[in-house]
């Protein structure tokens, strides 16, 4: 075995589970090479073309539509079209949900779906499949820890926000598995991105290592299974688990994708590990496994002529838990008032706009991409961008995905 960083019971556990120049590489690529910087594209805000047009030098993600690898990290929150929703940082691996869902979902089927994201702080899996989904679609997107609720909240806000009402609507909640009983039998995609041990975060976060241990991978294997056994019930037959983790341990990805299978009723469709040193990508395990129930022609994915609108199922989704729902976005929409990139930079640090507007409410953009509210009183402009999403820095290192005011690249 190599000599590294890593805890040495995670080294003697990946050469228990892989081949011996699998695990060293694995074990290399974790202790001495940076993660790769990658970026989703929101398609509804921004194509593929224009981007390149400004970023010819960007190699696309293979298996996502709409992703790229970028060179190097830039200083992404100095970028305007970010907080618009018109791209999210994601790590690439993790895409890879895209390619399941295109094979085992969403071919050939353009039929309205009720997809949940069980665990989908901070937003990443949520974005991702918001754009996938078929028009008429409703999107749960579920965290129950609230601090983490409200950064999820945050993104898919912004990622909606200026979508029109032909977009699949998406409602952000905070709750535990076991408070989805009204979804019962429901759900046509089930993602569970599960809280594990975390080794994916390893080449990011030195506590990510010294947080774990043997007895940490076991405590997370049963605690997954309980999240499974709790939220189980919602898929319809036919319905398809999307199970994942950032982990290269069997007992976390392969051994549970196992345990789903002989004790819930599911059936294995394909599992993928990424590891670093072999694959592109950080940390991640992704399984697509179809609740094998027996099913009927009224239970099968996808919604027939006569049968509820996914959306329907929102209306029974109430309480104070509901954070967000994009179906109450204003019927009143006020005019749009352009900024500057550095114009841009003051409403999202919250300052003050001299900026000639309309008098009354109005909506900043960037590059016609909406950034948020304002009021206007004549010469200038009320910021009423939410204070918590505010840029706090006070210093700036310009960077814009489509190049700085004029066409000029950063």
């Amino acid at each position: 075995m190599i000599q590294t960083g890593l805890p040495q019971d995670f080294v003697r556990l990946m050469h228990e589970h892989y081949d011996a120049a699998t695990a060293n590489a694995l074990c290399h690529a974790l202790d001495a090479t940076e993660p790769d910087v990658s970026i989703r594209l929101n398609p509804r805000k921004l194509s593929t073309d224009e981007v390149l047009a400004y970023r010819p030098e960007l190699e696309p993600v293979p298996w996502c539509p709409a992703a790229f690898f970028l060179p190097f990290r830039p200083a992404f929150t100095f970028d305007p079209l970010l907080h618009a929703g018109a791209y999210y940082v994601q790590e690439a691996a993790s895409m890879y949900v895209a390619e399941v869902l295109h094979k085992y979902l969403l071919e050939g089927n353009d039929a309205p779906l009720l997809a949940l994201d069980l665990c989908a702080a901070p937003g990443g899996k949520s974005t991702l499949v918001q754009s996938l989904l078929p028009e008429g679609s409703l999107l749960v997107s579920n965290e129950p820890i609230p601090k983490r609720a409200q950064v999820l909240k945050e993104n898919m806000e912004k990622w909606m926000n200026g979508q029109t009402m032909k977009a699949p609507r998406c409602m952000v909640t905070q709750k535990y598995p076991a408070e989805f009983g009204i979804l019962t039998g429901s759900v046509d995609l089930l993602l569970t991105d599960v809280p594990c041990s975390g080794e994916g975060m390893f080449r990011k976060d030195e506590r990510a290592r010294q947080e774990w241990s043997l007895e940490a991978v076991v405590a997370c294997q049963q605690r997954q299974r309980d999240i499974l056994q709790d939220i189980w019930h919602v898929l319809k037959p036919g319905g398809l688990l999307v199970y994942s983790t950032c982990t290269f341990n069997r007992y976390e990805d392969e051994e549970n994708a196992c345990w789903i299978c002989q004790e819930l009723g599911g059936e294995l469709l394909m599992e993928r590990h990424f590891l670093p040193g072999r694959d592109r990508g950080e940390g991640f395990y992704v399984a697509a496994i179809r609740n094998n129930l027996p099913s009927s022609p009224s239970s099968a994915v996808g919604r027939k002529e006569g049968e509820d609108c996914p959306a329907l199922f929102g209306c029974r989704l109430t309480g104070s838990s509901i954070l967000y729902d994009s179906f109450d976005m204003p019927g009143f929409h006020p005019p749009h008032v352009e900024l500057s990139y550095n114009e841009a930079l003051q409403y999202l640090r919250r300052e003050a706009l001299r900026v000639e507007a309309p008098r009354g409410p109005v909506t900043l953009c960037y590059r016609g991409l909406e950034l948020g509210p304002g009021n206007g009183v004549g010469n200038r402009i009320n910021n009423l961008y939410p204070d918590a999403w505010r840029i706090r820095t006070t210093y700036t290192t310009p960077f814009s995905l489509l190049g700085m005011d004029g066409g000029r690249l950063q």
